[in-house]
């Protein structure tokens, strides 16, 4: 796949990227895809939850009624589940909600997302995404030279740029990654891709394996 390169002002150049269809031209993978933003939203949960048992309660161990005779259930003390203000019974507790995923199925659910936005033309490549100071303003007018200011773009950077990274940082529909900071999540919350040149051929270098 064939795409032309522009410059940040979104003018052609006159050079085009050959996008390699290993990549971006691939059969997508629905169940890669799954799995792997599935360990990605797992991967932020803090698993801090926590709620007390009966065990954790403080109040009175006495028994509230006797054994027998009652005309209802075994009475237990004033901490247990079943009463107002006793204990939770089966809450939740900390743990952690990480699992292994293997590279394989990692590297065909990120080239799956890629290949999704190949498919609908969604992706931009620029020569080069540069700022020389940290410009909110700068910023936004490039998302618009590029046309891509209303479409929450992913810009996709071969090396960490600071001064792009806090010209966007207050844009919420906008994210700046690198190369090795891409995720399928990434891809798939974005609704348009640019990448720089150099990211192309860092891309290339990373699932190459």
């Amino acid at each position: 796949m064939e795409l032309s390169i522009v410059n940040i002002k979104g003018e052609d150049t006159g050079r085009k990227v050959s996008l390699n269809d290993a990549i971006f031209g691939i059969e997508p993978n629905d169940h890669a895809i799954y799995l792997d933003v599935k360990q990605y939203l797992a991967n932020q949960r803090q698993g801090t939850h926590k709620a007390k048992g009966r065990s954790e309660l403080a109040g009175s161990t006495r028994k509230l009624g006797r054994q027998k005779g009652g005309g209802g259930a075994r009475p237990g003390d004033i901490k247990s589940g079943v009463r107002v203000g006793g204990g939770r019974m089966f809450g939740p507790v900390p743990r952690d909600y990480s699992f292994k995923l293997n590279k394989k199925v990692k590297q065909l659910a990120r080239k799956s997302a890629l290949s999704y936005k190949a498919i609908d033309n969604l992706i931009t490549v620029v020569d080069k995404f540069d700022l020389t100071a940290p410009k909110t303003k700068e910023f936004i007018a490039i998302t618009k030279s590029l046309q891509v200011a209303d479409k929450k773009p992913l810009i996709i950077l071969a090396d960490a740029n600071k001064n792009v990274y806090l010209s966007a940082r207050n844009l919420p529909k906008v994210n700046v990654v690198t190369v090795s900071e891409l995720s399928t999540y990434a891809v798939l919350n974005a609704k348009s891709i640019v990448l720089t040149e150099d990211a192309v051929s860092a891309v290339e270098q990373i699932f190459k394996a």
